[in-house]
């Protein structure tokens, strides 16, 4: 039969086991750290005004009234006043249809709520990135922030069935506006 040779454990000194926690604890802190400041910093909707009601989807076409600008706060867009609102067509603000406007914007709005005043970070990955559109004052990897108003929002039909609408309306007018005076 083998006989097993037994080795005495030493006790552990006072406080080693408080210090051996503290470093785990420490490691911890010193690995949260660095992942924090690795990770990619995200889309960001901030309120300033809230809205009420429900918030768009990927497919409606959003009313807007924004101010876009580059991290440094040089502006590079604006929202113009348009020949809208017609009363009852359409109400006030930019109509931008949210599936054809960047990933970090069309996020964004979907978050947002009819009548609020939000403030959106949109990282470059998630804005134009290393490709911005040709002639734009964007630099290629640059952040986006935009200060937005959600004015209204509707679906991509009923957006087409007012313009439908707005456009015989107007071609109403221009018949009326050249017949000849009887």
């Amino acid at each position: 039969m083998a006989e097993i040779t037994r080795v005495p454990l030493q006790p552990i000194a006072k406080g080693s086991l408080t210090k051996l926690w503290l470093g785990v604890f420490i490691a911890v802190l010193v690995g949260l750290g660095v992942a924090w400041s690795a990770a990619p910093k995200g889309l960001d909707v901030e309120t300033l005004v809230e809205g009420t009601g429900p918030s768009p989807s990927a497919e409606d076409v959003v009313f807007v009234k924004y101010v876009g600008k580059l991290a440094d706060g040089t502006e590079f867009d604006r929202s113009q006043e348009i020949p809208l609102p017609v009363p009852g067509i359409f109400p006030e603000g930019n109509p931008l249809p949210l599936d054809s406007m960047v990933p970090g914007f069309r996020e964004g709005v979907m978050q947002m709520q009819k009548g609020g005043k939000y403030e959106l970070f949109i990282p470059a990955e998630q804005g134009y990135g290393d490709a911005p559109p040709p002639g734009a004052p964007i630099p290629a990897g640059a952040d986006l922030l935009f200060e937005v108003e959600l004015v209204d929002f509707m679906s991509r039909e009923d957006f087409q069935r007012r313009i439908g609408i707005l456009q015989q309306a107007m071609a109403q007018q221009e018949a009326a506006a050249t017949e000849p005076a009887q």
